[in-house]
């Protein structure tokens, strides 16, 4: 995967977090513990540091960057969604930064709070946790009922073992040219999307 020292600073990746070959680090990044990082991220440590604490996820596409002597951080079991932008703030605990949102400098999401898609959290938000965060400029609408944030831990649970499936099974391949007669499914985990949760909820038992 690409890795680049700068001023003699190198990247740090633990042993059982997984970092998709296309995804780019550079300089003073730290991965911690079963961590994964998609494809196409870039983790640019090339002004402030950048840590993900055990468990956490940067999706493909996201960037990550940061003002010199200013972190930016992801915390434990924190969920980033694809194509997110985070630049010198700080992802709590159990919190989710939803795809494409952007997060900006000494902002604050707070430990089991949601961002939702597309928002824009501005420079030194302080996000309640437990909180529902939408729009541009973001702004919360709700406390999240425990079922959200119980939805949540199990999608980041499912990329803990996504990262567990790409060490174990990931390799570059040429295509096939047609589909196998036979040909196999991925195995099928329980997580669904928050609104097809919500119509299984609601679908009368027959």
């Amino acid at each position: 995967m690409p890795c680049y020292a700068i001023d003699g600073v190198v990247p740090v990746i633990h042993p059982s977090a997984y970092v998709h070959p296309t995804a780019v680090l550079i300089g003073d990044v730290i991965v911690g513990p079963d961590c994964y990082v998609g494809p196409c991220a870039a983790l640019r440590g090339d002004f402030g540091r950048i840590v993900l604490h055990r468990g956490a996820n940067v999706q493909d596409t996201c960037v990550v960057h940061g003002f010199p002597n200013q972190d930016t951080v992801v915390e434990e079991n924190g969920h980033i969604g694809h194509g997110a932008v985070l630049h010198s703030c700080v992802v709590r605990r159990d919190a989710l930064v939803g795809m494409n949102a952007v997060v900006m400098d000494e902002a604050e999401v707070g430990e089991q709070a949601i961002v939702a898609a597309s928002a824009f959290v501005p420079a030194g938000t302080k996000v309640p946790p437990r909180t529902l965060m939408a729009g541009v400029p973001a702004k919360a609408l709700r406390p999240l009922r425990d079922e959200e944030i119980a939805w949540k831990l199990e999608g980041t649970r499912t990329y803990q073992a996504l990262t567990r499936r790409c060490l174990a099974s990931m390799v570059e391949v040429s295509p096939l040219t047609e589909p196998e007669a036979q040909r196999p499914r991925l195995p099928a985990t329980d997580v669904h999307s928050l609104i097809a949760t919500r119509r299984q909820e609601t679908t009368p038992a027959v």
